[in-house]
């Protein structure tokens, strides 16, 4: 699936950041050191192992951000797979303000790309079955938006962006408000009518005290093996949608995808992906 970039009003102000941060208080003193002014130059952004693209926008920006002069001409786009030696991005000026932004435009490039590659290992697994493989909120501070975009561009699917997005009980919720019933029945009581309901349990006796007391739209099935996925998706029989969450190594998910829940969510896509080695050429 495709999707459409996202505005670049809002992802400047975390690349300016970056850029902010790397070139610190006097700019790049190397760059300005050896390469003569006037000096234009092409380089090339190529792959250097196989995965799938993102942060192409991202790192065009980067580049940008520091000279708007410079022409960029991208070769694969978020969310294409990629081979070693192939051409993802030329960008063509000067050669002082290429070398600038490379570091920061490689860093977004490759850590998004890295997530976008183990995304797609992921949905690979599900081949076959209905289930969804998608994040959760355990991404890096200040880059949430583009690591959940990365996972996107491997083909998963977003959880909340943010606590504001819908209810999610947990079990520390359930423990402090006195128990499932309690939280559903507040739930019923005070949440809007806009906004949807997750609840975890990890038993299955919890899983009928939530069928029984209704309220919630999702259960999260929290560090259950997969026989018990299997019971929980009998029990449920298509009444609520069902989200196996904890322990989901890429070697299980074929597995639970198999019982039939309908999202896998696996805090590693976004926490443990190894960033995509992509090199900058000139």
């Amino acid at each position: 699936m495709t999707y459409p970039p996202l505005p670049d009003l809002i992802l400047e102000p975390m690349i300016r950041a970056a850029l902010h941060e790397d070139l610190g208080t006097y700019g790049d003193i190397t760059t300005r050191t050896v390469i003569p002014v006037g000096t234009t130059y092409q380089a090339r952004l190529n792959a250097r192992e196989p995965g799938f693209v993102s942060g192409q926008q991202i790192a065009a920006l980067a580049f940008r951000l520091v000279d708007p002069e410079l022409k960029i001409t991208v070769h694969k786009t978020d969310g294409d797979r990629i081979e070693p030696g192939d051409l993802v991005m030329e960008i063509q000026g000067s050669a002082a303000s290429i070398l600038s932004a490379e570091r920061v435009a490689l860093n977004f490039a490759g850590r998004l790309s890295g997530i976008a590659t183990l995304t797609a290992a992921f949905v690979a697994q599900t081949k076959g079955t209905g289930t969804r493989v998608t994040c959760t909120r355990k991404t890096t501070p200040g880059l949430r938006l583009v690591e959940k975009q990365a996972v996107l561009h491997g083909g998963g699917f977003n959880h909340r962006f943010s606590l504001s997005d819908a209810i999610l009980i947990k079990d520390n919720h359930i423990a402090a408000a006195g128990g499932i019933r309690p939280v559903l029945q507040a739930v019923k009581a005070k949440a809007s009518h806009m906004v949807r309901c997750e609840i975890e349990v990890d038993r299955l006796d919890q899983l009928a005290q939530v069928l029984d007391e209704g309220g919630a739209d999702v259960v999260l099935l929290d560090n259950m093996d997969t026989a018990t996925l299997h019971e929980a998706v009998k029990m449920t029989a298509g009444k609520l949608l069902l989200e196996a969450s904890g322990n989901m190594r890429l070697e299980r998910i074929a597995e639970v995808a198999a019982t039939g829940v309908d999202y896998i969510s696996s805090g590693a896509l976004t926490h443990s992906a190894q960033t995509l080695d992509l090199g900058l050429d000139f």
